[in-house]
């Protein structure tokens, strides 16, 4: 008999949650916050810069096409206008585009580029007018963990 009540008296003295424990969890999820909050914040950071760096590839791509067809200027320039017709989904009159082929090298000036953090450009050095070479825009996405495009 004796231990029957002792049982129900342990039951009822057991609701709820003590203020340590309440504190325990709450100490875990803050730990658990201050570690993954950084980490989502770099990873939406490097997706801009994955995407300033794909439109710019695509840029290029079009650029190309757009030199091939006669469209560009004598010099091997490709304005924003002329690019236009060529480039799908990026509205380049927002953000100033545009290509150049010379000396058996292309280069694009696109305003974006100066949105991109120091450690996806690397060693690289815009150029005027946010200028990368070819080659160098193929760096910056090998840089930032994407594919460069195979000429």
């Amino acid at each position: 008999m004796w231990k029957k009540w002792k049982n129900k008296k342990l039951l009822k003295n057991e609701k709820g949650l003590t203020l340590v424990e309440l504190l325990a969890v709450i100490v875990i999820l803050a730990i658990i916050a201050a570690i993954a909050v950084p980490a989502i914040g770099n990873i939406i950071d490097k997706s801009k810069d994955r995407a300033i760096l794909a439109e710019a590839s695509n840029i290029l791509a079009g650029a190309k096409i757009a030199y091939i067809d006669g469209v560009c200027e004598e010099n091997g320039t490709c304005n924003t206008a002329a690019l236009q017709q060529f480039v799908d989904g990026i509205d380049l009159t927002e953000h100033d585009a545009s290509a150049t082929y010379a000396d058996n090298e292309w280069s694009i000036s696109y305003k974006r580029f100066g949105e991109l953090r120091t450690e996806i450009l690397g060693d690289i050095t815009l150029g005027t007018n946010n200028t990368l070479t070819e080659q160098q825009l193929n760096t910056a996405l090998t840089n930032a963990g994407g594919e460069p495009e195979t000429p």
